[in-house]
């Protein structure tokens, strides 16, 4: 039985993650700019960083690929966002069904873990959307906004980390189901 773990990771929460994942498992984790074909692979566990409503490298890594009997797919989303909070799962749902085939999702596992952001490593263009936001965020009335408004106010311009090496569990619970 082959098993990989592909990441697309740009400032590095998910490539932590993938690593961690890879130690505790045993399955090699590789970038998705570097994997290799998947029609062989039993389980393949995906985990992206959510960027702009996309998971970074998702479609490119599925683009072409449909699971075959026996193949099993792992998703796990990583962002900045409490994946917790009812319409941030709305949200990461909707980007999964806008990058992948409905019959592809319908028969992955999908978690959703946090990351973190440090504004000093951010590109130009995350940058200026981050500001975007936060400008309009601070236009808004604060009985208007939501918990998760609010942090983001409070953090804005710091480096914050919300990675839990213990939210691999479930993914980990998830991948020896699928081997026994």
């Amino acid at each position: 039985m082959e098993h990989i773990i592909v990441y697309g990771s740009q400032y590095g929460s998910t490539r932590r993650y993938a690593e961690k994942l890879s130690e505790q498992t045993g399955i090699p984790a590789v970038s998705y700019k570097d994997a290799p074909t998947l029609s062989d692979k039993d389980i393949i566990v995906y985990l992206g960083g959510l960027y702009a409503g996309g998971v970074l490298g998702l479609a490119k890594t599925l683009r072409s690929f449909s699971l075959q009997d026996g193949q099993k797919l792992i998703l796990a989303t990583v962002g900045l966002a409490d994946p917790r909070e009812p319409e941030n799962q709305h949200n990461i749902r909707t980007s999964l069904q806008r990058q992948l085939p409905a019959e592809l999702l319908d028969r992955a596992k999908i978690f959703h873990l946090r990351g973190g952001i440090d504004y000093q490593k951010l590109s130009f263009g995350h940058r200026t959307m981050m500001k975007l936001l936060y400008q309009s965020l601070q236009r808004t009335p604060f009985e208007k906004q939501t918990a998760e408004n609010r942090a983001f106010l409070e953090t804005y311009g710091k480096q914050v980390g919300f990675t839990d090496f213990g939210a691999l569990v479930p993914i980990i619970q998830a991948i020896q189901r699928e081997t026994i």
